[in-house]
């Protein structure tokens, strides 16, 4: 009698099983499906972005550019190459570095409010560039990556700070957040302190370059940005799972065997390294840190193994959108790309806002 109990048991457990299994794998399926629409759609817009400006170019011309350039049109090689091609490089590399620092900082604090514009880091790199307008001060041999390199250094003595005052109270994610903040207000304190300072000519450099445009770009900076990106992108791949423990809070993921602390030490340096290699060469980006990774959840779940990629890849759609748009509302102008983002990060703010007081209902 016990066997035929034990028989019917374990036959009932086995559908169960096989249905678990089959609805994990469906998930799972769907999850990869959108992590491969949302590269269609990057790649959409990488062309659209080529292909808008001041010289109207058919879709036909950029692929035969981008793909065969020697049979191209030499002012469409030009036009493609040099000029639009650099700028929609950029825009893709800053925004997958801002996303992948985002959903970093996301995880190691556990706040959703939690970016590397909201912590001070932006706020810091404009500070190092505003600096170096205000004083005139020029390296001899690389004059042009004086401010890239004030950005970075500021942006690094930021994170540094944060890091101290961290470690000093037990790098707790509350005392991080705490100390971001206060490192956000002190910088763009200073911020404001260069520009009052500055002559109109000279503040009127400071303000565009605050703002943040990709007119900065060219195939000499591109290739650092990229570097960075790889760099710490490969750099935290070990720790995926991890990551994805540390979502459940710091008690259960050391419980499982994570160096909560040494993790969220490496993560912070890569935060750093992210957003000081991103915002030095364009200015200040706000909310791409903060949108690319509350989308990227929202289509992904919290697997870090989809949840890294989808958020770099949010984050290069927001700034490549926002790149197109930029140029669709004023042809032949320029419209900082720093503003843009901010009037799309804005409203979904708000909307998070309100999709969290619905889930609390």
């Amino acid at each position: 009698m016990a066997d035929t109990t034990e028989t019917k048991g374990a036959a009932n457990a086995a559908p169960d099983a096989h249905l678990l299994c089959g609805g994990y794998r469906n998930l799972a399926r769907g999850r990869v499906l959108r992590l491969g629409g949302t590269i269609a759609l990057l790649a959409i817009l990488i062309v659209a972005d080529i292909l808008i400006g001041p010289a109207m170019l058919s879709v036909g011309d950029v692929l035969r550019t981008l793909f065969t350039p020697a049979q191209a049109d030499p002012m469409t090689n030009v036009i493609v190459h040099d000029i639009r091609l650099p700028m929609t490089c950029m825009a893709v590399l800053v925004g997958m570095s801002l996303g992948t620092a985002g959903v970093h900082m996301q995880t190691i604090l556990g706040n959703p409010l939690a970016s590397p514009y909201t912590l001070g880091f932006s706020a810091a790199a404009g500070f190092g560039a505003a600096l170096v307008i205000l004083t005139g001060v020029s390296l001899p041999f690389v004059p042009w990556l004086t401010i890239p390199l004030a950005a970075f250094a500021m942006c690094a003595a930021a994170a540094a700070l944060v890091f101290a005052f961290a470690r000093m109270r037990g790098m707790s994610p509350e005392i991080m957040v705490l100390a971001g903040i206060a490192t956000l207000f002190m910088f763009q304190s200073a911020q404001s302190l260069v520009q009052y300072l500055a002559s109109p000519e000279v503040l009127q450099s400071i303000v565009f370059w605050l703002f943040g445009s990709l007119l900065k770009a060219s195939w000499a900076n591109v290739p650092i940005v990229a570097v960075i990106f790889a760099v710490c992108s490969f750099a935290v791949l070990p720790n995926l799972w991890q990551l994805t423990a540390l979502r459940l809070g710091d008690a259960r993921a050391a419980a499982i065997g994570v160096n909560v602390q040494g993790l969220r030490i490496k993560l912070f340096g890569l935060v750093a390294l992210l957003t000081s290699g991103a915002v030095a060469f364009v200015g200040t980006i706000g909310f791409v840190g903060l949108v690319a990774p509350h989308i990227a959840r929202m289509l992904v779940g919290e697997d870090q193994r989809l949840l890294l990629p989808m958020s770099a890849l949010m984050g290069a759609i927001t700034m490549t959108g926002a790149s197109v748009l930029s140029k669709l509302v004023s042809p032949g102008g320029v419209i900082p790309i720093g503003i843009v983002t901010a009037l799309i990060g804005v409203p979904f703010l708000f909307f998070l806002i309100l999709r969290s007081q619905r889930r609390n209902w």
